[in-house]
């Protein structure tokens, strides 16, 4: 039910709901501005994943005419707006902080606000665990970006917990503000994370070495009927990978073998990498046949 991009933005949506109501019931009965600073995070991400729920509907069209390549960078875009919203929320969880250590505060009832802790960083763990999971299953970049958000929020209410834990032991109030600067500062450091990934696809950054490697290695493996490649190059919108390169063949092949060599080709680097459109461009060897891995069979220039 929520092993699909969709199922998870909708496991992702209840969870955070839940966690949101009880963290504004908790900071309005303790006053702790930590606990208020969680509950913004999580307001932020009920934000996010309205946008995430936009983006995905929106990646998941099919190409049409005015846009011949889909709409995967709709996934990159969302992303960034989340990036954008996490560096509010910090900035604002900072003021925050500074004013109540400049005024100063009690917390009330630290009881509640450890029990609503520990139950949210229960929750986010299981829940960051899954959406990686299913964000990697479905080359997601729109909720791999929720899911780093998610586990910020794991290490930012852990903070919370402990610092709740030690000012009700021993009363030291200023405890509170100063965890809430910290959880600030991972809000701030997971959406700078977001935020270069999510340019990366925009402006058409090269797939990872390791991805390009395998394509390389996948052309090479025909070296017995394809003398040579270049130009390749790669890029990705959304989680749909773009590939191209020139493939220098043998002269003696035609149209048709050439043709079934691009196919084969297509179809070995679309098991290898997942959700890739290929673009191959053939060109004939120049004839220097001393340079060249193919058999002279192979070779029959004109």
């Amino acid at each position: 039910m929520f092993s699909s991009p969709s199922g998870a933005a909708k496991l992702l949506l209840i969870v955070v709901l839940g966690l949101f109501g009880l963290k504004v019931a908790v900071g309005v009965v303790t006053g702790s501005i930590s606990i208020w600073a969680q509950a913004v995070d999580s307001s932020l991400d009920l934000l996010a994943v309205a946008v995430t729920f936009i983006a995905i509907r929106a990646s998941t069209k099919p190409a049409d005419r005015e846009h011949p390549f889909g709409h995967g960078k709709a996934e990159n875009i969302a992303a960034i707006v989340q990036a954008m919203l996490i560096f509010i929320v910090g900035g604002l969880i900072i003021y925050s902080s500074v004013q109540r250590i400049m005024v100063g505060a009690e917390v009330k009832l630290a009881e509640a606000g450890i029990g609503v802790m520990l139950v949210s960083m229960i929750a986010s763990i299981f829940l960051s665990r899954h959406l990686f999971k299913v964000a990697k299953a479905a080359d997601s970049i729109a909720l791999e970006a929720n899911a780093h958000n998610i586990t910020a929020d794991i290490y930012s209410t852990a903070a919370v917990l402990v610092g709740l834990v030690v000012v009700r032991l021993t009363g030291l109030n200023i405890l509170d503000p100063i965890i809430a600067l910290g959880v600030s500062l991972l809000i701030l450091k997971s959406a700078y994370d977001v935020l270069r990934k999510s340019f990366g696809g925009l402006i058409d950054v090269k797939l990872p070495e390791d991805e390009e490697d395998t394509i390389r290695s996948c052309i090479l493996e025909h070296s017995g009927k394809v003398v040579a490649f270049h130009e390749l190059r790669t890029r990705k919108a959304g989680s749909q990978r773009y590939i191209d390169f020139h493939l220098v063949m043998p002269r003696s092949f035609n149209v048709a073998e050439a043709h079934r060599m691009c196919d084969h080709l297509e179809k070995d680097l679309e098991k290898r990498l997942s959700r890739t459109n290929v673009t191959i461009h053939i060109e004939p060897c120049d004839g220097k046949c001393e340079q060249c891995s193919i058999s002279p069979n192979l070779c029959q220039h004109s």
